[in-house]
């Protein structure tokens, strides 16, 4: 055997997870790090590095690394070429793992098992966590662990992360200190990885000796496939599915949304008694509590739609949503593949962005990252929440249908269709008569996993949370400022901000947003909005408290902008944010992920003038039939 040095990291030994894609390599990770992880990016890349703490029964600290999934290790994406990379230790950051665990679907052995063969040549300590276990079992596959163990030399375990004690078996394993010190003996293994024939030969005849060669068909997934992908029935459930996550959205958000308000306006009641007069109280409450807890108020709807999602992302119904729009997104010059990257932008633009670079095709994962940002990213739905409140009525079409949920549907659908007329352009002028096909694995329906669903949901609302204590705070306080100073001059009739640098700017912008109906208030939350999209909501809270008249304060900002602004105003700046320009985070991916500047300045040029015609033209029409 092979002698392998364990390099000691500081936090304890690296172990590197690989796997196919949907193998439950990720669940796997989770069920061993709980919330011990961390999610940034590859040095270099904005590949998705996901790290996570453990320690072992007997007190030993590990680093797990969940690596992206892939199926072999000639890497086309750079997402593969990472976890390739990190394989060989040739990662800008990151050393060579002391020990790889390959996460292996015991239901898909014939594919999972040529990637094990790969990774043992490389001559890492290395083990395999044969997952999904119980499903193969309950297909009636009988798989002797101790066997196939045999068969590849290496050690193996049997694992289901789905379940408390299902990585019992891998813990207790990663105790064994043997491991560390060994390399795979590929010569002496039953299977010689050296083998003319290939890993799919070797691999044929290794299941054949273990009696697994028979494929076993997952009969409840292709009875459900045979409706899910109906080509008439299918795109209608989808189209229904998606219809009733939006009505959701507002219908369930209610009360939560009114407890946040009605707790924020406590928070002012409370706090204000005890602050001096004048700046430091408005800097308190119209600054501090009425911008941040503006943005809060929208915090279940944000919720809702990320569980809707893990949901579906659980449940296995995403891939086939790519099947089902593969020929929709053909139309348009694209594949199936770029349907995944255009999801994740519903939630942030930026993880649909980094997700692209699975997409193997250059000139399809640039469409792809241009039109990611047309998606309604999670941080338009506060600016959508407030505008529908406060011009939709709260009441019920055909007896069942909310009003407000269908326009939001509606708003949705307009950035879906926008992105597809900005495809079918690019398309027109870059294609150049490409043929694509899609070949992609449908995973068995399994049920949604509430513990992975819950870590999810507590993943993205600690992001948000971190973005309501960071930029939103700094750019909330910094637009009460710029409100605030300098102050009204003696004998002034008009509210303080009218006089203020914002106000300045406001009228300013107010000339060139004329033509679509916006007035100085709207155009002192684009500014900020620049930065992130849900800081216009706290923008407005704050101009309006500061610029109100007696009790209207900004936890009133529905009523207050409803009676202020004409319809087509409201109208015109929802159209406004259906195309607007990505925020400067989005940018700066864009440029981190094309290696410049012209892709992101192209971008936000192009959306820019799409929401332009977009407002002006809603304006202008609304006004006419109003």
């Amino acid at each position: 055997m092979n002698e392998a040095v364990v390099h000691v990291h500081r936090g304890g030994p690296l172990v590197a997870l690989v796997g196919n894609p949907n193998c439950g390599k990720t669940a796997l990770f989770n069920r061993l790090t709980g919330s011990q992880q961390k999610v940034a990016n590859y040095a270099g890349v904005t590949v998705e590095r996901k790290e996570g703490r453990f320690v072992t029964r007997r007190g030993t600290p590990l680093r797990l690394l969940d690596l992206p999934g892939v199926y072999s290790l000639n890497s086309r994406s750079p997402d593969e070429k990472v976890t390739v990379d990190v394989l060989y230790g040739q990662a800008r950051g990151e050393k060579r793992p002391d020990l790889v665990v390959c996460v292996v679907d015991a239901t898909r052995l014939r594919r999972n098992l040529r990637l094990v063969l790969a990774i043992k040549r490389l001559g890492l300590p290395c083990v395999v966590a044969l997952n999904m276990a119980d499903l193969a079992e309950a297909d009636g596959l009988r798989i002797d662990i101790e066997a196939l163990s045999q068969a590849l030399g290496l050690p193996v375990v049997r694992t289901v992360a789905v379940e408390a004690e299902g990585a019992d078996p891998l813990r207790l394993l990663l105790d064994d200190r043997t491991l560390w010190q060994t390399a795979p003996a590929s010569a002496d293994s039953a299977v010689n990885p050296h083998d003319p024939r290939g890993d799919h030969e070797a691999v044929a005849d290794l299941l054949q000796g273990l009696g697994l060669d028979q494929e076993v068909p997952h009969l409840l997934s292709d009875r459900i496939d045979r409706v899910v992908l109906h080509p008439v029935i299918g795109p209608a459930l989808l189209a229904v599915l998606l219809f009733l996550v939006f009505q959701a959205v507002f219908a369930w958000a209610e009360a939560p949304k009114a407890w946040i308000e009605a707790a924020t306006v406590l928070a002012g009641e409370a706090i204000g008694p005890w602050l001096p007069a004048g700046w430091p109280r408005s800097l308190v409450i119209d600054g501090l509590i009425a911008g941040v807890g503006g943005v809060l108020a929208f915090l279940p709807q944000i919720v809702i739609l990320f569980f809707f999602i893990l949901v579906l992302e659980e449940w296995g119904y995403l891939p086939r949503a790519a099947f089902l729009l593969d020929r929709i997104m053909g139309s348009v010059g694209l594949s199936g593949r770029s349907f995944i990257p255009l999801l994740s932008s519903f939630a942030c633009a930026i993880p649909g962005i980094m997700a692209a670079r699975t997409i193997s095709n250059p000139r399809d994962r640039l469409v792809t990252i241009l039109i990611a940002p047309l998606m309604t990213c999670s941080a338009r739905l506060p600016v959508y929440a407030l505008l529908i409140g406060a011009f939709v009525p709260a009441r019920l079409v055909g007896g069942w249908i909310e009003l407000q949920g269908l326009v939001l549907f509606a708003l949705y659908a307009a950035g879906i269709l926008g992105a597809m007329a900005v495809a079918w352009v690019l398309k027109t002028f870059t294609a150049r008569g490409q043929v694509r096909t899609l070949m992609m694995e449908l995973p068995r329906y399994h049920w949604p996993q509430p513990r992975s669903i819950a870590l999810g949901l507590w993943l993205r609302i600690r992001i948000f949370m971190q973005r309501v204590g960071g930029i939103i705070l700094v750019l909330t306080l910094l637009l009460w400022f710029l409100a605030s100073f300098p102050a009204p001059p003696a004998g002034a009739t008009e509210p303080a901000i009218h006089y203020s640098l914002a106000g300045i700017i406001g009228r300013a912008l107010a000339v060139l947003f004329e033509p679509v109906g916006f007035n100085w208030q709207i155009c002192i939350a684009l500014v900020p909005g620049l930065a992130a999209r849900e800081v216009a909501v706290s923008a407005l809270g704050t101009v309006y408290a500061l610029s109100a008249h007696g009790e209207d304060t900004a936890q009133a900002l529905a009523p207050l902008i409803a009676r202020d602004w004409s319809l087509p105003t409201a109208l015109s700046l929802l159209a406004w944010y259906v195309f607007a320009p990505m925020c400067l985070s989005t940018l700066a991916t864009i440029r981190r992920e094309t290696g410049g500047w012209r892709v992101p300045a192209l971008t936000a040029g192009y959306l820019t003038a799409l929401a332009y015609l977009a407002s002006f033209a809603t304006y202008r029409l609304a006004l006419l039939f109003a």
